[in-house]
This record gives structure tokens, sequence and C-alpha cells, in this order.
């Protein structure tokens, strides 16, 4: 049923590939591989290609953070400035276009909550324009290979102003980024490390992680995007250049908001925890309360009428917005592009096509990856939509208990 969905969008040269998996009732119930992995090469896809899944990665890093939650480590309330000193003077930006230096002291702390619901203040360059955009670029380097060291980089957050009052208003960014350094001072590990030892190693995520073994790289789907003429070709870096091809030896930076490779079986293995209520195959990942606490909406109806994102409104009805996770409230009116499914049904997918849902209303996953790396300029050209018309595919089978 996925092959016959998903195959016409690929003939129509509108993605170049995908790899699409459902779970439901304890097993897999359909997969598929479509297209090509590499269209330099002929490679095909393959139930096992590897992808960057961007901001799939968020979700994961909630779940660590939250992990650290029921340890005691911090409360949802706590300042973070007692493991990121250098974020204790912060000051808020007077308007979008206002110079950097016309700013207030912020009225109090960035919390936890905060950085788990993306009200701290802190925003991406490409969510804003003028002057801040061009400071936040020039201080944080790449978003996914930054060349700094996470130490650097708090620094030079700390030092750049905050768009809004902390808790005032939703405003996607990097406070999943800085939440993951955070999580990382505690466990006084890498970011890679405490990931691979909290989720990776117990749930059997082999294939999952921010670097890609050499032994793997021929596994790697191709970044592929569109060229002048809105048809699939394999790009030389990615839009933005927020990622190098191979990380530089020695790299510490991981980026716990949008870093990771994984593939389908892979996500698949973490996403089931949001439909069996915190565990995976015996192993607990999150309490059922904390659980609950991460899948439910946190967001006031002003803060979800409001919260916009490149001139879209996400959560002005359908959703609401979780920890780390979109949440389904009124499913018709939930933009699959999100996240589909029942109330209580939970995603948020990835910058470069990859899309999931879990709906623990009939206890389903699915998980759609794909490189579909549209620049901004293209989408607003109508170039990279494809993608979309293949989650909506996808997510259709999945609504049907009988695939």
């Amino acid at each position: 049923m996925i092959e016959e969905a998903l195959t016409p969008v690929v003939s129509r040269g509108e993605l170049a590939g995908a790899v699409a998996v459902i779970w439901r009732d304890s097993q897999v119930v359909d997969a598929a591989s479509v297209g090509a992995q590499d269209l330099n090469s002929g490679l095909p896809m393959r139930r096992d290609t590897l992808f960057r899944i961007a901001s799939m990665t968020k979700p994961i890093t909630s779940t660590v953070a939250l992990m650290l939650l029921e340890e005691g480590r911090f409360e949802l309330d706590d300042p973070i400035t007692r493991w990121a000193p250098e974020l204790s003077d912060l000051h808020v930006l007077a308007t979008e276009g206002s110079s950097l230096e016309e700013t207030a002291p912020a009225g109090r702390d960035i919390t936890f909550g905060d950085l788990l619901t993306h009200r701290s203040g802190i925003t991406y360059s490409e969510f804003q324009s003028g002057k801040i955009a061009d400071a936040y670029n020039e201080a944080l380097g790449r978003q996914i290979d930054s060349e700094l060291t996470p130490d650097e980089w708090i620094a030079r957050l700390g030092g750049l102003p905050l768009i809004d009052e902390p808790g005032r208003n939703f405003h996607y960014g990097h406070s999943t980024d800085l939440l993951a350094f955070l999580l990382a001072r505690m466990e006084d590990l890498s970011v890679s490390d405490v990931f691979a030892q909290r989720v990776f190693g117990p749930l059997g995520m082999t294939d999952t992680g921010f670097t890609v073994p050499p032994e793997k790289t021929g596994r790697c789907a191709a970044n592929h995007g569109f060229d002048d003429h809105g048809r699939p070709t394999v790009l030389d870096i990615v839009p933005g250049g927020h990622a190098v091809a191979v990380r530089p030896p020695g790299s510490t930076f991981f980026s716990g908001g949008q870093g990771l490779w994984s593939t389908a079986d892979d996500y698949v293995a973490f996403a089931r925890m949001f439909v069996e209520e915190g565990t995976v195959d015996g192993v607990r990942l999150l309490k059922p309360d904390t659980l609950a606490l991460m899948t439910s909406n946190h967001l006031t109806e002003s803060q979800r009428a409001t919260a916009e994102m490149l001139g879209r409104r996400p959560f002005a009805a359908g959703h609401g917005y979780g920890m780390g996770v979109a949440v389904v409230i009124e499913p018709e009116t939930a933009d699959l592009t999100l996240c589909g499914g029942g109330v209580g049904a939970v995603g948020w997918p990835g910058a470069y096509g990859s899309w999931w849902q879990a709906d623990p209303n009939d206890r389903s996953v699915m998980v759609l990856l794909t490189h579909n790396m549209a620049t901004l300029d293209q989408l607003e050209d109508g170039v990279g939509f494809g993608v979309w018309d293949a989650i909506s595919r996808f997510q259709a089978l999945g609504s049907n208990p009988g695939t």
C-alpha cells in the first residue's frame, strides 16, 4: 500500500525517493522503499537507508530532558543559569527591526520549561531578518555542524539579545540545542554520549547518531534537492550551508535541535514510546505521567494564535505544542504536515522532508523519511511541495486500520 501511494509522487519527479513504515498492533504492518537513494549513482532506496532527520531530533532531546527531570536533576521552573551562567545577563530586543543596542534587561531568567516549549525568546536566523538574523549567523555559525565548541556556542548565544521576554510567546529556534548542551553539562558527557546511553543503546537504535561511521556511509541518502527547473538533483551542500558533507575530526558540537541521522525503523523504535505509555519492549524511557506532561498542549490560546513559523501559524487550529512535539487537539483541522491522527496524537517533522506521527488512539506509529532539501526561495515559488503530497498519501493509509 505504501509503495502504491508514494510511487506516483516519485514518478512525477517531485521527490527523489523515500522510505516509510507503518507500525500497529505490536508489529510492522507495511513498509516500502521507493525511488533513489542517490540519483547520481542510481542506487535505489533501501529499508535501512540513512537520512538527516533534522528537527525530528527535537523530540529525542526533549525525551532525554524529561528523563533527567524524573531523576530530580532540575525542575521545569528552574532558571537555566545554574547550568549556563553565561546566560545570566540577558537583554531583549526592542523590536524586530531595531539595532542590537536597542534592548532592555529581560524580566526574568529562561527556565527549562521555556526551552522545552520554545518560549525562551531564542530564535533561528531564518525566522528573522535584518541585523538580528545577521548577528545569529555570525555568532553561532552552522546550525548542524558548527565549528564552535558547546561552551563557545553557549557563550556567544549569551551575547545575543532575545527577541521576546522569556515565557511570553512561542518562537521556534535554538532552544532545543541549548537544552541538549545543558543536559550534557549535567551528565558531564557529550550530547552524543548522553543520547547513546539514555536512548539509542537501550532501544537498539544502532543506526542513529550525530555522525555516520565510515562503514555506513554507503547507506546515506544523497542531499536531494531541486535544480533551477524544479527537478530533483543532488546538492553539493544542504540549504543554508548548515551542515558539511563530513564532520571535521574532533568536532564536539552535536545539535540536539537538528543534528541526527537515522533510519525509519530506528525512529519507529523511539516513537513507539508515545503509544506504549513511555516503554518500548520492556525499556522504560518515561513514566506515564511524564509522558502525559510531554504530550499535553502547553501553549495558551493567545500563544497558539500568534505563534508563527515561516509565515504560517501552525497552532492556530488543530494543534497545540507540548514538549518537543505538536499535539493534535482538533483532528478535523489538524495540518497533516505537522502530524495527523486523533486527539492526543503527536509528531514533529524535519526540515528536509522527514515526518512521523504516533497515535495512542489506535496505537499506531508512522514514519516517512526522505531528503527533500528545497530552499526557502524555491518553496516560495512552489518547488518542493511534492513531499506534502507524499505525506498526505501516506497518512491516509495509517488512518485506515485495514491497511
